[in-house]
This record gives structure tokens, sequence and C-alpha cells, in this order.
């Protein structure tokens, strides 16, 4: 299925308008549900959802992350002929699991900054942080366990098993730190599991919200994991090539570690000069320099990293929509997932 033909424009104004509905439907609850945690908890994840400062004083700061993920639940709960309050729940516990991994990621990555200020771990140790983080996970069992009773025990092992899917990701990508032979095949592995298994649990958890059976829920959650491939390898694109203004951070912010991303390893497996070249740079043990950094991004470019990447992202696209048209969605949704799925792939931070 090809996506509807609609201006770049537009597609970009529907997203953001369901991001924004996403936000306001989203917001209160997950608040009411991270408030129930004990109180050392509840200001740990208040802290970090960004509504109170580290002194534990409320703060007028923007809502909690973009709200891709509550998006794509309430848009696939409609898809099959259910409504977005219907899938609120759902779309709690797939935020509280996100920013679950997103805590522990920063643990993980030692980066110290979250959404502009200190993350959870630089703010107040690594042990608070994962306790945290674990505590945001379990509420996130504990939304859907309080769904209806006929849709609560699919729910759950739904979440369960793309958070599994999500760790084996996560030590994937890790592993990959200390690997010299990473393949793009291996790195569509990770990522299938990293960033594709939440976003599909988005999806299959917004379908079984609207009562649809397994077949459908099932190709809803292919949408979501293929779309979630796509954003992982657009985020590395934007990690070698991405406007620092626009995502706030350095140029080739991902080259100064050697990180082996998409247009890196595409880059490596070119068997081109500037392939090799870049090859080289890599195999160095120390973080690679600001002129070397700057190398780097031509080398890529040079060696069709980008162009490789930007055609796997589309190659996900195409194989999603796939998948969204054997769902049998209502032509409404189809409209809000095209819309989504455009502005996940062709973002600028």
């Amino acid at each position: 299925m090809a996506s509807p033909v609609l201006p770049a424009p537009a597609l970009d104004k529907t997203a953001r308008h369901l991001l924004l509905q996403a936000q306001e439907l989203v917001v209160p609850a997950l608040r009411d549900w991270a408030t129930r945690l004990p109180g050392s908890l509840a200001a740990l994840a208040g802290y970090h959802l960004g509504w109170r400062d580290e002194q534990g004083r409320p703060t007028a700061g923007p809502p909690p992350g973009k709200a891709i993920r509550p998006a794509l639940a309430f848009s696939c709960a409609e898809a099959v002929g259910g409504t977005r309050a219907d899938a609120v729940g759902a779309a709690v516990a797939v935020e509280l699991a996100h920013n679950f991994s997103l805590i522990h990621d920063d643990v993980i990555d030692g980066d110290e900054l979250r959404r502009h200020r200190p993350a959870l771990w630089a703010q107040f140790g690594v042990p608070a942080a994962l306790l945290g983080g674990d505590a945001l996970l379990t509420q996130a069992l504990r939304v859907l366990a309080d769904t209806r009773a006929d849709e609560a025990g699919r729910s759950v092992c739904v979440l369960a098993a793309a958070v599994l899917e999500l760790i084996e990701g996560e030590a994937l990508d890790t592993a990959f730190e200390r690997r010299s032979d990473v393949t793009v095949a291996a790195y569509t592995a990770m990522a299938v599991g990293k960033t594709g298994a939440l976003m599909g649990a988005a999806c299959a958890l917004g379908a079984l919200a609207g009562d649809a059976d397994e077949a459908r829920a099932g190709h809803l959650a292919r949408f979501g994991r293929r779309i979630g491939v796509a954003f992982q390898i657009t985020d590395d694109l934007l990690g070698v090539f991405g406007d620092p203004a626009v995502t706030g951070k350095p140029v080739g912010s991902d080259l100064t570690s050697r990180k082996k991303t998409h247009p890196v390893l595409a880059a490596i497996g070119s068997r081109t000069t500037a392939g090799d070249q870049l090859a080289k740079l890599y195999a160095q043990a120390d973080p690679l320099d600001e002129a070397q950094v700057r190398e780097a991004v031509a080398l890529v470019d040079r060696a069709g990293g980008r162009r490789l990447s930007q055609r796997a992202a589309t190659f996900e696209l195409e194989r999603a929509f796939a998948e969204l048209s054997a769902a049998d969605p209502d032509p409404t949704a189809v409209a809000d997932l095209t819309a989504l799925a455009h502005l996940i792939t062709h973002r600028s931070s």
C-alpha cells in the first residue's frame, strides 16, 4: 500500500496536530499514575518527566516528550473502530515504559543531559535513577492490569514481550561498541528491538484497546515495528548530518565516540575508498577530535552512507504501509498514521 499522496506541509501539520492531541489526552493520566508511586519514587518520576525541579517543587516545563508512541496508540485504536478514550491506558503504559528506557539509557551511555537539564542519574545518582526507571516500568504494567478484564492479560503480555526485546536491543547496541564486525544486517536486528519493539507495542496496545482481533493487532504491531526501525535510521542520520542549531547536538555527535550507526556501517560496508578510510578512523583507540569528526562526516557522505540510509528508511516505510493495509484500517486512521510515519522519518530533531 502506498502512502496517500499529500504535500509534506500537510502531512507535517496533521502529524503535529495529532501529537498535540495525544499530549492533551495522555499527560493528565500519566501525571496521575506517576504520582501514585511511593513518595521518593514519585519525586524521581516527577523530576524526570519535567513536573518537578531537583528540590521537588512544581515546575511549568513543557510536556514530557513528543508523545509519538501515545499518538500511535490512539490512531491504531481508531484504525480498528475504537476511540482515543479507549486507548488512554495503553498510551500511558507505553509512555511509562518508554521513559523507563530513557532513564536507563542515560545511565548506560553516560549522557548527563535530558531535555536540557541534568539527567536523573546526574542529578540524584545512578542507584536512584535505576530504581526510578524500574518504578516507571512496574507502574506501566499496573496501568494495563487496570484495564478491561478481557484486554488486560493480552496487553500485559504484549508490553512485557516488547520490553524484553527492547532490553535485548540495548544489549546488542552496547556490545557493538566492542565489536569490529558489525554489519548493517546486525544493526537492523538491533534496531527492531531497541526502537521498533516499543513502537510496535504502542500500535498493538492501541489496537487491542479498540477491540481488534489478534490478526489485525498483529499487522498494526508490525507496522509500528517497521516505522520504529525507520525512526532509528533517521535518528542516526541526524546524529551525523543534523543541524546542531536544531538537534541541540554538536556536528557529527555520534561520530566522536565512534558509534556504529546505520550510515556509518553502510559507508564502511560500501567497499569504496572513502569507506575504507572511515573504517581506519573507526579502528583507532581514542575518540575522534574535531578535525577527524569533520573528516568522518565527509567520508560517510562520499561513501554513500547518507543515501543508503535514506533508502533503507524508505524500504522500512514501504514494508510498514503493507502491514497497515493488511490490517484493513479505517481510512481516516490511515491518513493519520501516514502523517505520523512521515514526521518520524522526515524530522529535523
